[in-house]
């Protein structure tokens, strides 16, 4: 078995305008004074990285590994949430998700998706060049709308997105292939991928391709009510990346899983940050080391109530106090008794041939 790595600490949620939040270097420092280990870093802003001169250069990649090194850092992964989300979009969203993508190709929405497929290929090759084994990134959605089925979903129309999905993917998972990188789609509502079955639709559709795999983040399956304990046991194959983030959910005689259109401080399900929510991380933790899980544990930090700050300089220590540095040997193996090939047939009253 071997010990997971971390603390890590995802940077999107962090970014800003002013520093220490403004630059990646700065960003290193911050996080290294709080205990973390390891950064994921969000592709989708150019202040912090510059994904096309990693994608294209080793002495670029070099650069960053050797700048995070000197505050005791690494790269957990990079993330392409935000271009990945634009593989794939229902026309209802369009609008809404142009702000993904860069000003010139607001409104079309053909060119918008070239460029978002671009983007995720070339941070497989950006995450080759930075050693890396996972990446982060959304599947988009294409049947999100008709989740509820009312009006009753015509026949096929599930069947026909998922094909679609799988069609736009795997040229994209094919190139990850070649940079030896894997594909760790985050299960998050919103997304096609938002469950176990509907992974498993996608798998089906890419052929099983080895390098679709699985981002786990428990919060999104608590407020979906399913069983994330037990979603370790059947896809911990596939997990490669983990989100260590919080949540609850507390159901009310006015609102339950939907939410009722309510803010996140009012609804039922709310991220929380660590140790302020439901999840039970120890079981977790349990799961992971026991699947001989070894990537990274980084924080994503959500809260509708606690400053980021807050949530992070409290999230380092909650995430290296659960991390089980696995045995090396049988809890009981003071108690062997050695015993020869020979006198273990002598105890069955196994007779020599």
């Amino acid at each position: 078995m071997k010990t997971l790595k971390g603390p890590g600490i995802f940077l999107a949620q962090f970014l800003g305008d002013t520093a220490p939040f403004n630059k990646l270097e700065s960003m290193a420092q911050w996080a290294s004074g709080l205990g973390y280990k390891g950064l994921q870093i969000p592709t989708s802003s150019p202040a912090i990285f510059d994904l096309e001169k990693c994608a294209q250069s080793q002495t670029y990649a070099d650069e960053i590994t050797g700048m995070l090194g000197k505050y005791g850092l690494s790269v957990t992964e990079l993330s392409t949430h935000l271009q990945g989300q634009l593989v794939a979009v229902h026309p209802a969203y369009d609008s809404l998700f142009d702000g993904f993508a860069p000003l010139a190709l607001h409104g079309k929405p053909k060119e918008r998706q070239a460029w978002a497929v671009e983007q995720v290929k070339l941070a497989a090759k950006a995450s080759q060049r930075l050693g890396l084994k996972a990446h982060a990134t959304f599947s988009g959605a294409l049947a999100w709308p008709y989740l509820y089925p009312w009006p009753q979903r015509p026949a096929g129309l599930v069947e026909e997105a998922f094909a679609e999905l799988g069609r736009r993917w795997k040229p994209i998972l094919n190139a990850f292939e070649d940079a030896g990188v894997d594909c760790c789609y985050e299960i998050h509502p919103g997304e096609d991928l938002h469950d176990g079955a509907t992974f498993e639709r996608f798998l089906d559709e890419v052929g099983g391709h080895k390098r679709a795999n699985i981002l786990f983040d428990p919060s999104h399956f608590v407020l979906q009510q399913l069983d994330y304990l037990s979603y370790i046991d059947i896809y911990h194959e596939r997990i490669k990346m983990f989100h260590v983030k919080d949540a609850e959910f507390n159901p009310n005689g006015r609102s339950g899983v939907y939410g009722g259109y309510q803010s996140w401080v009012d609804r039922p399900g709310r991220f929380r940050s660590l140790g302020d929510g439901q999840v039970d991380f120890k079981g977790i933790f349990s799961k992971l080391a026991q699947y001989n899980y070894e990537g990274w544990a980084v924080l994503e930090w959500e809260c509708c109530l606690k400053h980021p700050e807050d949530g992070a300089r409290e999230g380092a220590p909650f995430i290296r106090d659960h991390i089980i540095r696995v045995t090396e040997k049988a809890f009981d193996d003071f108690a062997g008794s050695g015993a020869s090939k020979e006198s273990l047939r002598n105890l069955m009253g196994i007779t020599p041939h």
